[in-house]
């Protein structure tokens, strides 16, 4: 054994102490591909599988590794049952996630596109280290290279890695907008340096100065969306969690918060797109993850939904019959899905 092998050994004992025994299999696979270069090769020809998916064109492997790496996570909660008598009721294990794999590279969109109510949040919600008291979480999550834990994931939350969430109601309605971006920005930069970063992202993204000084309910939709935006970007993120972000949207308006996206994954970030619309994503993403029954199905590029011939996943291909271009033609695309219906 030559003596990386042996260092990628060592490592690997190290790191066994952190990892769920039920995922020891998938971690062996891990470390096969750091000895032999597959995890941390820097290029790959288009469309060539690897790490259960297909590169896009745009896609690169900064510093050898990519810059988000989810592999085989599991959610669930413990519960009492809902249908047996009050003091009776029993805890059982509900399995929301299950053996999901994901990966975002520098430069690039990852869309993870599933039926409204069928689980997506709970991926951001573990790429974040935001973990309910009930839930029993298990996987591995690597960012810029580096194996976390639940600690190290809080710690990236807000440093590195950004939420841009679902609702503007996320914003305080008794805080000017100004000031509550600025807040965003870590605690030990002074504050002369938060207005002029602040400053700075309002201009970039069509914002006045004088927006600084209105209340949340004095937005427009599509304001507000924006100044969500810049709250992410205070910190100068690697990587955006963007949960549903266009819903209550026109779609001019949409498009146009889409393009911000598109503007930071083209300045070298990674960006984890969670959203139902399909026609969005694809215009857009580099690359589409679809979402099933708690779990990714298929993690392929965006050119493959040109043809149901290029797809490998039955139910990626009942999306694409179930586009609007393509006449709505599959009415079976959200059975298992979730509790919602899937809008294309």
């Amino acid at each position: 054994m030559s003596e990386t092998q042996k260092g990628a050994a060592r490592a690997e004992e190290t790191r066994a102490e952190q990892v769920p025994a039920c995922g020891r299999a998938a971690e062996l696979d891990a470390l096969a591909d750091t000895l032999f270069g597959g995890h941390e090769a820097l290029e790959h020809a288009d469309e060539q599988e690897h790490h259960h998916h297909t590169h896009a064109p745009a896609s690169h492997h900064e510093h050898g590794h990519h810059l988000l790496q989810v592999e085989d996570l599991s959610v669930g909660f413990r519960m009492y049952d809902e249908d047996a008598p009050f003091f009776r009721a029993r805890q059982r294990f509900v399995e929301v996630i299950s053996s999901l794999t994901i990966s975002v590279h520098a430069g690039e969109i990852v869309a993870v596109v599933g039926a409204s109510g069928s689980g997506k949040t709970l991926l951001a919600d573990a790429v974040l280290g935001l973990f309910e008291p009930n839930a029993t979480v298990r996987g591995r999550i690597w960012f810029d290279g580096e194996l976390q834990d639940a600690a190290g994931l809080a710690a990236l939350r807000g440093n590195g890695v950004s939420l841009v969430p679902q609702s503007v109601n996320n914003l305080d309605p008794l805080m000017k907008v100004g000031r509550q971006v600025e807040g965003f920005a870590h605690p030990d930069v002074p504050h002369a340096e938060r207005r002029r970063r602040r400053a700075e992202l309002f201009e970039r993204y069509g914002l006045s100065e004088e927006t600084a000084q209105l209340y949340p309910f004095e937005l427009s939709g599509g304001m507000a969306r924006r100044v969500l935006l810049c709250c992410a970007l205070m910190d100068d993120p690697h990587v955006i969690v963007a949960d549903e972000p266009t819903p209550g949207l026109d779609l001019d308006l949409a498009v146009r918060a889409l393009d911000d996206f598109r503007a930071f994954a083209d300045a070298g970030g990674g960006v984890m797109l969670i959203t139902h619309d399909i026609e969005l994503a694809l215009r857009v993403a580099d690359r589409v993850a679809v979402f099933k029954d708690g779990t990714v199905v298929e993690e392929t590029a965006v050119a493959n939904f040109a043809s149901p011939d290029t797809l490998a996943h039955p139910f990626s291909r009942a999306l694409w019959h179930a586009l609007p271009e393509h006449g709505f033609r599959d009415r079976n695309v959200g059975e298992g899905s979730g509790k919602g219906g899937f809008h294309a």
